[in-house]
This record gives C-alpha cells, sequence and structure tokens, in this order.
C-alpha cells in the first residue's frame, strides 16, 4: 500500500502548479493534503477512482486538511471529538478493517511563540487521542507537524533554538509521543541521514541552497514497523513550501 502526504499550502494555488499531474502520476492507495485553505464548496475538485473527505476550518482561508482513499473506509471521523481544538479543520482520521489512517496539521507555535501554550495543550489531547485509537486497532499518521525533533532534522538548529517548530517544549512533545509506542518511519529507514527536509523557507533562496526542516512525518504504531517497506521525501516535486512525503507498507 503507498500513501502520501503533503502540506499543499492552498489547494487551489498548487492545483495551478502541477498538483494533478504529481497526484495521478504516484497513484497512491491514500493522498492525504494538509493547509487546503478552502472552505465547502469553493472548489471544483474531483479525484476520479477515489473517495474524498475535506475538514475545513471554521475560518477563511486557514488550515484545514483532506483525505484522498482509493478503498472506502468504514467510518470517518472530523477532528478529536474536542470542540476547543477542531474548530481548524485539522485532523481526519478514517477507520479500515485493520488499521486507522490519520490526516493532521498541527498547530504553529507562530512568531515570538504567541501560540505555544495552545500547542502544548493540543499535543497532550492529540496524543491521548491516538493512545485511545491505538488501544483499538493500529494506526498510521501522517501530516505536517510543525517540529524537528532532532537537530538532523533541520539545516541551522542552534540560531533556531527558541524559534517556533524548534523549541525544547515542542521536540519534547515529540519525543513522548514516540516514547508511547509510535515510531518516526523515516528516521527508522534512515536513522543518520542528514540534509533531509520537507519544508523550505520562500525567503533567501531557501529551497534552492536546501536550507530546511524537516517537519512533515508519516507516525506508525510500532507494532506496524514489521510490515514498512520504504519511505522517501519527495524533495524535487514543486507547488508548495512543503514537499510530499511517502511510506509504503504492506498491511
Amino acid at each position: 500500500m503507498k500513501l502520501v502526504s503533503w502540506n499543499v499550502n492552498g489547494l487551489r494555488a498548487c492545483l495551478d502548479k502541477g498538483f494533478m499531474d504529481y497526484f495521478y502520476e504516484e497513484d497512491a492507495d491514500i493522498f492525504c493534503i494538509q493547509e487546503t485553505k478552502l472552505q465547502e464548496g469553493k472548489i471544483d475538485f474531483d479525484a476520479d477512482g477515489y473517495h474524498q473527505y475535506f475538514n475545513y476550518a471554521e475560518k477563511k482561508g486557514y488550515s484545514g486538511t483532506a483525505v484522498f482513499s482509493k478503498r472506502e473506509p468504514l467510518s470517518v471521523q472530523y477532528g478529536m471529538g474536542m470542540e476547543k481544538h477542531d474548530k481548524e479543520g485539522r485532523i481526519i482520521t478514517l477507520e479500515f478493517d485493520e488499521f486507522y489512517l490519520m490526516t493532521v496539521y498541527t498547530p504553529n507555535a507562530q512568531r515570538e511563540l504567541a501560540r505555544l501554550d495552545y500547542r502544548m495543550e493540543w499535543d497532550d489531547c492529540f496524543r491521548s487521542y491516538l493512545k485511545a485509537l491505538d488501544s483499538k486497532k493500529p494506526i498510521i499518521i501522517c501530516g505536517d507537524m510543525n517540529v524537528a525533533h532532532k537537530e538532523i532534522d533541520l539545516k541551522n538548529p542552534k540560531s533556531n533554538r527558541r524559534n517556533a517548530g524548534f523549541t525544547d517544549e515542542e521536540r519534547d512533545k515529540m519525543s513522548l509521543l514516540l516514547e508511547t509506542g509510535f515510531v518516526d518511519t523515516y528516521r527508522y529507514f534512515f536513522p543518520d541521514k542528514e540534509n533531509a527536509y520537507t519544508w523550505w523557507s520562500y525567503m533567501f533562496k531557501a529551497r534552492e541552497k536546501n536550507v530546511g526542516w524537516r517537519i512533515d512525518y508519516f507516525i506508525v504504531s510500532q507494532r506496524l514497523v514489521p510490515y514498512l517497506e520504504e519511505a522517501d521525501i519527495h524533495h524535487h516535486i514543486m507547488g508548495s513550501d512543503h514537499c510530499p512525503v511517502m511510506l509504503k507498507i504492506n498491511i
């Protein structure tokens, strides 16, 4: 089974930059996107051959997620079931016979860490939500987690130490998540690979120089590790300030 995840930074804009060419070329069994920046009915989008699910933020032009699956799920849940955290369209969970598939767009702590306290609360609630699901079936989680976990996961760790996405607090929450029974699939395959990034600033020719961060993940329940086949970062794909990430798993 081939899975793809991509923060498109606005689906309408990405559609004008070759999104559909990549979408059909990859021919993924499940394709997840984050930061759609859409409201319901504001786009004419039909992914032929896929069941499609959108979660919209209440705020216009903000956040949002979507999942396109060749296989129809048993059920679909939007959000975590917590009103405070479910207004920004950040989570979609698909239930299948053997597993859950979740796409997530984790809140950014923002400049001067204005939203760090909320981010900490979100991370705790998200981890609890995952653990409850994982007690029933294993989970595949994908999306923009808005954190570079280790120093190897960004180009300039020292100068970014207290910037959003690389605070000790956010990194510790990711460590805690992984310690509760989950695996970062890219680091499972490539524990020491440097210069492997999924997001680059639009400024200072960052992408051209590969001055980036790895903040987009596929994370799976520990018991799915024996079924992992391949993980990759499609850094050559343009159309967003993020690039797609891919996972193959035989489940």
